[in-house]
């Protein structure tokens, strides 16, 4: 027997805690796909079928998915368990979990021909389940020192192109209603020339699903040598992008299919990251944050009030 499979069974000193099983599958839809492939079938055998898995020992899940026992056990630990044993107990729980009433889970693929009322359904499903991924493997210290950096910011740059843009933009028009400095970059050139002026002090925010966006990891790294804090909000926690980032907020996404790319499902997660850093924010600002808000929504009340049409 190997030593790592023999380490599975336990080693001496404290071992960290392993995640929570309703944090297992949403790290196991996280890092799926920066993982090997033959990591990702043992990977996908678990967050299938949990209970199955549950009663395997590491040899039978190694031959399940015809993989090795240092594969299983280097998932294992990819996912956050010191050991196969560790990750058995989780697969239990999750599966006493499902077991328990919750709802079977729907399939999350669209066909072309699917009946609208499905559409809905699963797409509902889908951002349900994003929603409760992200939150569930959201590292909340992490989260909380950025909260603070941005709190004490002179001034907050943030990056992203395409759809990472448009939430880009939704964090800095909060961050502006609450009377912060904040600026959205999806020009790569002004992204750059705009780091270059930052310092320690501020803020610079990468916002990249995949994390490989080279018009984003430029100005963040800029910012980063020139002394700011940076935050990556991502959804791939190895990437490049995090190289460059003080503090990594992971997100998660719902699957691709052919009818809505990783560059559409993955919005919703990070929505509901830039939601945490505004309230986290506006928590530590308050004194400030609730008269600018206020002021915010009296400046534009009367363009949302019905005019009265003539005869």
């Amino acid at each position: 027997m190997t030593n790592d499979v023999k380490e599975i069974f336990g080693s001496t000193g404290a071992p960290p805690a392993p995640p929570a099983p309703a944090a297992l599958a949403a790290k196991v839809r996280t890092l799926a796909p920066s993982m090997t492939r033959s990591m990702q079938r043992v990977a996908e055998a678990v967050a299938d079928d949990p209970a199955g898995c549950a009663a395997l020992t590491v040899t039978g899940l190694a031959e399940l998915t015809g993989t090795s026992e240092a594969t299983v056990v280097r998932t294992a630990r990819l996912l956050g368990y010191p050991g196969y044993r560790d990750l058995r107990l989780a697969l239990a729980g999750l599966a006493a979990q499902q077991q328990s009433g919750r709802a079977p889970a729907i399939t999350t693929d669209i066909a072309v021909d699917d009946p609208i009322a499905d559409v809905v359904a699963k797409l509902a499903y889908d951002e349900q389940q994003t929603l409760a991924d992200t939150a569930a493997g959201l590292d909340t210290v992490q989260l909380a020192a950025a909260v603070t950096a941005l709190a004490g910011a002179r001034r907050t740059d943030v990056y992203g192109v395409g759809a990472s843009g448009l939430v880009a933009q939704d964090l800095t028009q909060k961050l502006l209603r609450i009377g912060l400095m904040a600026h959205a970059h999806s020009d790569p050139h002004l992204a750059v020339t705009n780091a270059v002026q930052l310092r320690s002090g501020d803020v610079a925010i990468a916002v990249t699903h995949s994390g490989t966006t080279g018009d984003v990891i430029e100005p963040l790294r800029v910012a980063f040598e020139r002394g700011a804090t940076t935050v990556a909000v991502t959804g791939r926690p190895d990437s490049p992008v995090t190289q460059y980032a003080d503090h990594v907020l992971t997100t998660s996404t719902a699957r691709e299919s052919e009818l809505r790319p990783a560059a559409m499902s993955s919005r919703t997660g990070q929505l509901l990251v830039v939601d945490c850093l505004f309230v986290g924010v506006a928590q530590r600002t308050y004194d400030a944050a609730a008269p600018a808000l206020s002021a915010s929504y009296e400046a534009l009340a009367h363009r949302h009030r019905a005019t009265r049409k003539g005869p």
